[in-house]
């Protein structure tokens, strides 16, 4: 009997006051594996993309996974599984796509700073079109492809000076974001681009931020790029692909952002009336894909009473969940196992020795020390940005397929932190 089915995440529930992923205990995983433990629920996953793959069909599409938000091999490789390219913004990352067995014919690299020897290596791979983030580095761009003997399929990243309605950290298409080429600058830049002999021309791309719970951002940043292409293709360059971006937010706190089929459902309205419904399109989805699919289970070690708080201390930390002291971001904590432990308001915080580890703040929770928590929707932007900070080994990882459960990351000892360290002579 389903004990709560918790938001946003109908693989993640509990059965009997014992919070499952899919057909595996969690308790039981935590066991076998330790804690602080990342799970990760493949079903999950697979139909945040078939929600994309509703909304686009029928349409030519070409869905890459933005790998920043989670780059763990095994979920690449799941991706890759699934037919999906990579949305990539560093050399690193382009190796991590090869190593799960991605196809670098199928990778987009966006990102403003790339260097050189990542264009080198990006064209050596032979990726699919670098997304081109300023003028400048359309210049360097062509002088590495010319020297290279090639060309460069690129497509410019159009800033349109749209608000996302978003935390500012992750807001990138305004015009005081460092991201992309201003809307009043893309023709020009444009035709710069078709000029220069090592770039090739082939599509344009928008991305406006990060955890976007509303469809007019969208719409807004929609139509300016459908006014540029009208005037770029009107000077004569052709644009092959359209390229939207991801960054549809996901339910963290009673957040309600559109699925992912209505949200195209209603861009299509827009798209199909202008007559562009056609055309190549391009997505770069993460968060959404991932990051309710994905939990951080947590021993508690004390509790510690107050006079102003009480504490929770547990033994994940900052270093394995950095979006709250980042971002003051909000992920909902609950019990592995429901207890009949009276509840009370905790701040859940972390060992680390900063004020700034929290998890979470002012939480209602029936727990004891030696139980565990479950961090939700920690799918994105935890494993990817984690940290050895106190010299803490980052988490290990489990991957959850209905009843089975396989470790893709084992958890770092001490000495794996210092391994690339010299010692003085």
């Amino acid at each position: 009997m389903t004990f709560l089915s918790l938001p946003g995440a109908p693989h993640i529930a509990y059965h009997d006051n014992a919070l499952y992923v899919e057909g595996q205990r969690v308790d039981d995983l935590a066991e076998q594996h330790g804690t602080p433990l990342f799970v990760y629920s493949t079903a999950a996953m697979r139909e945040a993309l078939a929600a994309y793959q509703r909304g686009f069909a029928g349409r030519k599409l070409h869905i890459c996974y933005a790998m920043k938000a989670n780059s763990s091999l095994a979920l690449l490789q799941f991706f890759a599984r699934q037919g999906c390219g990579f949305d990539i913004v560093s050399g690193g990352e382009l190796e991590r796509v090869i190593a799960a067995g991605g196809d670098p014919a199928k990778v987009i690299f966006s990102g403003v700073g790339k260097t050189r020897a990542e264009m080198r290596q990006a064209l050596r791979a032979g990726i699919l079109c670098f997304n081109v983030e300023s003028e400048a580095e359309l210049e360097v761009l062509s002088e590495v492809a010319v020297a290279e003997g090639t060309t460069a399929p690129v497509s410019i990243r159009v800033n349109p000076n749209v608000d996302p309605k978003t935390h500012p950290y992750i807001s990138t298409g305004l015009k005081g974001n460092k991201f992309g080429v201003a809307h009043e600058r893309t023709l020009a830049a444009y035709q710069r681009a078709a000029a220069l002999p090592g770039l090739r021309v082939v599509g344009i791309d928008f991305h406006i931020g990060s955890q976007i719970t509303e469809v007019t951002p969208y719409l807004d940043a929609t139509d300016r790029l459908l006014d540029l292409v009208e005037q770029i293709e009107a000077a004569g360059i052709p644009i092959h692909h359209i390229d939207f971006g991801g960054g549809l937010g996901i339910n963290y706190n009673g957040d309600t952002p559109p699925a992912a089929d209505v949200l195209w459902q209603q861009l299509f309205a827009r798209i199909d009336a202008r007559g562009f419904g056609g055309r190549q399109f391009m997505i770069e989805p993460g968060r959404s894909l991932v990051g309710n699919a994905g939990l951080c289970v947590t021993e508690v070690l004390f509790l510690k009473p107050g006079e102003e708080k009480n504490f929770c201390i547990v033994d994940a930390a900052m270093n394995d969940l950095p979006r709250p002291a980042m971002y003051q971001a909000f992920h909902a904590i609950v019990p592995v196992q429901v207890s009949n432990t009276a509840a009370q308001v905790y701040d859940v915080v972390g060992p680390v020795c900063e004020s700034g580890d929290w998890i979470g703040r002012d939480r209602n929770l029936a727990i004891h020390a030696g139980g565990r928590l479950a961090v939700l929707s920690a799918g994105a932007y935890c494993m990817s940005m984690s940290s050895n900070y106190n010299t803490r080994g980052r988490a290990a990882e489990v991957l959850v397929d209905g009843t089975k459960a396989q470790v893709i990351r084992q958890r770092e000892t001490a000495a794996d932190t210092f391994r690339n360290e010299i010692l003085m002579k």
